[in-house]
């Protein structure tokens, strides 16, 4: 990441802006000699001329600053540039490289975040034959013979007519009864299918890896005597 004193101002317009704590400070929209314009809001916008001298890095996406987000607020918010020579003290304040380094430490940090998914459920009708019995009362007619004499006068005397010369066939209808059989499909029941929301919570485990700083010295041959 690039210091104050190396940055190449003209790169970073447009670019992100943060403070000391990661507030978003906006979006760099102008440099001036001794200050960084950012502006942050779509409706309701913030201005931030911000002295150069705060810029502590810059890693080719994003220009930090040594300010919080309520320090910006209650110091750099305006309308418009600072005029006269308000933030010229500041022109020329840069720490000398050969007394200060700055070697920033980077540490991961774990972004967790949920997607929907679609899966299906499937409901499946099946066909089921069963086999039904029903007991069905049918009629019919059957034929019984019964010989007695005649109850009618007219056969107690002789009667008139021949006997026949040949058999004869005389039909006597008899009736029955028989059974149809037709299938007619009706609703039986429904099935309701309805759909709520589960909440249950995963763990979700990842390696992070962070820095540390370690300084040690190392004497000269001459302060070891």
């Amino acid at each position: 990441m690039q210091n104050d004193n190396s940055i190449v101002w003209d790169g970073i317009i447009k670019k992100e802006a943060r403070g000391s704590n990661d507030e978003d400070l906006g979006e760099v929209q102008e440099i001036g000699d001794t200050y960084v314009l950012t502006q942050k809001g779509m409706l309701q916008k913030q201005k931030f001329y911000i002295p150069k001298y705060l810029a502590e890095g810059y890693d080719g996406s994003v220009l930090r600053f040594r300010v919080s987000e309520e320090e910006a607020k209650n110091s750099f918010v305006r309308d418009s540039p600072p005029s006269g020579g308000e933030y010229s003290k500041y022109k020329n304040t840069n720490t000398p490289r050969d007394i200060e380094t700055r070697i920033p430490v980077i540490e991961e940090r774990l972004n967790v975040s949920k997607s929907e998914s679609t899966e299906e459920a499937t409901i499946t009708k099946r066909p089921v034959t069963e086999t039904k019995t029903v007991d069905v009362p049918v009629t019919h007619e059957e034929l019984s013979v019964e010989r007695r004499p005649p109850s009618d006068r007219r056969y107690t005397s002789i009667s008139a007519e021949s006997p026949v010369d040949s058999q004869t066939e005389i039909k006597v209808p008899l009736k029955k009864e028989e059974v149809e059989v037709t299938k007619e499909p009706y609703v039986k029941e429904e099935v309701v299918v309805k759909k709520k929301p589960v909440t249950e919570t995963h763990q979700v485990s990842e390696h992070l890896k962070s820095e540390e700083i370690n300084v040690g010295s190392t004497a000269t041959k001459e302060e070891q005597e």
